[in-house]
């Protein structure tokens, strides 16, 4: 089956969709030995034999895995502040093998975090345009009443991004020593949970994110990671709509 040229690229993990665009309009990619600089080419990845400043570009053996991310990791490739960061706690196997984080947790924020060295799945997780659910557990400095609770649901106006959130799933766990609240959401504004409560005059204390779609923790240890099934990654693939 044939695909765009820049979709190619972006999956075989060489850049993202946006950066592949620009070094096709750069003429900087080849197909079959003849530059190729028309955003709209499609080519047969089974025939057609794809180079970026003369090396070749394909798929990468599929690896897509779940980190249980601690608190006072950075949730990038590298710092500049010679800081810890999640690669630090990956076997370099599959750092060899192009995995990069999937959307951001903060530096205090723990919990599930993807990798895939998968392009087309990171899209999927990461696009506004499709509909990723996120599941986190917040415990609060005090629980809010019916009324906050019925207004973080329909969403929220965040005056640091400039926009208001979309219908959220917020529930109060019971049984709970301290107020804990559910968190479901379909978008990943930056510090949105907390920014959220921060609205209602309320501070999240301790966040965890729990699920993607029907990707779990279990019981998966803090610090530790684990493979995906094809079920699992199939869950993500198929999660939301354009």
């Amino acid at each position: 089956m044939k695909q765009r040229l820049h979709k190619y690229i972006a999956g075989c993990g060489h850049c993202s969709r946006r950066k592949a665009e620009l070094l096709i309009q750069a003429g900087l990619v080849y197909v079959n030995d003849r530059v190729a600089t028309d955003l709209g080419f499609k080519i047969d990845p089974d025939k057609a034999t794809v180079t970026i400043n003369g090396e070749k570009v394909e798929p990468p053996t599929p690896l897509t895995m779940i980190l249980n991310k601690p608190a006072g990791f950075i949730t990038s490739t590298h710092d500049t502040h010679e800081r810890l960061t999640v690669m630090d706690l990956l076997p370099k196997s599959a750092i060899t093998r192009g995995v990069l984080p999937v959307g951001r947790l903060d530096l205090e924020t723990e919990g599930l975090l993807v990798f895939t060295n998968d392009g087309d799945l990171q899209h999927r997780i990461t696009h506004p345009r499709y509909t990723c659910t996120k599941t986190y557990r917040a415990a609060l400095n005090r629980a809010p009443s019916p009324d906050q609770l019925n207004e973080l649901r329909a969403g929220v106006f965040l005056p640091e991004v400039g926009k208001k959130t979309s219908p959220a799933e917020v529930e109060l766990l019971p049984n709970q020593a301290k107020p804990v609240a559910e968190v479901r959401i379909g978008e990943g504004m930056k510090r949105q949970v907390r920014r959220m409560f921060e609205t209602q005059n309320i501070r999240v204390v301790h966040l965890e994110r729990t699920a993607i779609v029907d990707v779990t923790l279990g019981d998966l240890p803090r610090g530790s990671w684990r493979e995906l099934t094809e079920t699992e990654i199939a869950s993500l693939r198929q999660e939301g709509h354009e």
